[in-house]
């Protein structure tokens, strides 16, 4: 059994170093993501004028309490996606003039869902390029308060129900969240480690989260805590050992029950998978992982579980070319407007590899295959699909060329050298 470890959860990461700059004190945080995208959103909270220090090691101490910097600045979120989101609704909170801007793949990603609720609660924002796309400028607030909001999110999304709920907790202003399938709930557990009044319930139509201040003395107290490793970053290690020769172990592994659609698509496909759960931390549940190589049967993922591993399907659909028939995926439209249009991604190298694939609007299918892999990925600088097809690109017989290994960097910078502790042909570049 080889051991490895995984770096802190990413989605974790980023709201807990947004919660420690609101709450009164300091608050040490353990095991933090240090990545790209951590890193953005760390720079933005400095923009604003936040005491994060530099993230290092991912050991570091916060001080809450923040003075917030004055009017004018530019939050550049680079590829963040949750950055992007989830500051545009705590500095409508705040009531600060900023502009949030980003790279060219950042500028692509739709920020109406954010937006348009934002507006609804008071948030002055206007677009400075094309509608529903970065850059966005929030004109301050002077006076007066943001209005509460009930809103009824068509489809789940996490990032902008953590913008709204921030943009309530920034504002002392009571916001509800209705989703129709619960999407990962990391911001609700963090609002309640925090002291912040949090209500998560089952609603007649789907699920629910509430803020409300009323009562509250509106104090954040500081936490010290280390935050769980990334079941999505461990993904990949569990899959190279289901298709390798190697059994893997990974602890420390947050197990929050929205996050654990993975591993029951891969115990429906027939993985040898384990979990056990150790303890928590920080209110999120941790454990073990193990698994060991495995004959993959077909899966056929539907809507209601896709929240709960959206970003774990590029690999999935890489391992069912593994699998012997036909795995379907359905309801995953949320793919297209990721760091790429996922859908599309994974189709076109799942073509360029041999394998063949039926695309619809919201999923596709994908045929097994029992022959080698040859061809050349293109990733488009898409993280989850630079690590999906790098498995399938270290596997045996596999002749498959990466464009663009080093985009990794966004959630997991050491990858490849993990990867290779399972599949040695991962550590170095396929030259076709």
């Amino acid at each position: 059994m080889i051991e490895l470890t995984v770096p802190g959860d990413k989605s974790i990461s980023h709201r807990a170093l947004i919660l420690a700059c609101l709450a009164d004190g300091e608050s040490q945080i353990e095991g933090l993501l240090v990545s790209a995208d951590t890193e953005a959103t760390a720079s933005c909270l400095r923009a604003l004028g936040a005491d994060v220090p530099a993230l290092s090691n991912g050991s570091l101490v916060v001080r809450g309490a923040v003075a917030w910097s004055p009017s004018g600045e530019v939050l550049n979120c680079a590829n963040s996606g949750t950055t992007a989101r989830l500051l545009t609704g705590l500095a409508v909170g705040l009531g600060l003039g900023v502009t949030v801007d980003g790279d060219s793949s950042l500028q692509r990603r739709p920020m109406d869902r954010v937006v348009y609720p934002l507006q609804a609660m008071g948030g002055q924002i206007a677009y400075s390029g094309s509608r529903d796309r970065l850059p966005i400028t929030i004109q301050p607030r002077a006076s007066g308060d943001l209005r509460p909001l009930r809103h009824r999110g068509r489809i789940p999304s996490a990032q902008v129900k953590s913008s709204l709920l921030l943009a309530g907790l920034a504002s002392r202003t009571r916001v509800e969240v209705w989703e129709p399938w619960p999407s990962r709930d990391h911001t609700e557990i963090l609002f309640a480690q925090h002291g912040a009044p949090i209500v998560k319930f089952k609603a007649e139509r789907g699920h629910a989260a509430r803020f409300d201040p009323d009562g509250w003395d509106g104090l954040l107290r500081p936490i010290s805590w280390r935050v769980p490793a990334d079941i999505s970053s461990a993904a990949y290690l569990l899959a190279a050992s289901l298709c390798g020769t190697h059994p893997v172990a990974i602890g420390g592994v947050g197990l929050n029950p929205t996050r654990l659609g993975l591993l029951t698509v891969l115990r429906d496909m027939g993985a040898r998978i384990e979990s056990t759960e150790t303890g928590s931390a920080g209110g999120e549940p941790i454990g073990r992982l193990t698994a060991e190589p495995s004959t993959l049967r077909p899966f056929h993922i539907r809507e209601a579980l896709v929240p709960s591993l959206i970003d774990e399907i590029p690999l999935l659909c890489a391992l069912a070319t593994r699998a012997a028939g036909v795995s379907r995926l359905d309801g995953a439209a949320e793919l297209r407007v990721k760091e790429s249009d996922r859908i599309a991604r994974i189709a076109d190298n799942l073509g360029a590899l041999g394998v063949r694939c039926e695309v619809r609007p919201d999923g596709l299918s994908v045929h097994g295959t029992e022959g080698p892999l040859a061809g050349r990925v293109e990733t488009g600088g898409d993280h989850r699909i630079a690590m999906a097809f790098g498995v399938l690109a270290s596997l045996p017989g596999s002749r498959i060329e990466i464009d663009d290994r080093a985009c990794v960097a966004v959630s997991y910078p050491d990858f490849w050298s993990d990867l290779a502790r399972l599949l040695p042909c991962a550590e170095a570049p396929v030259g076709l």
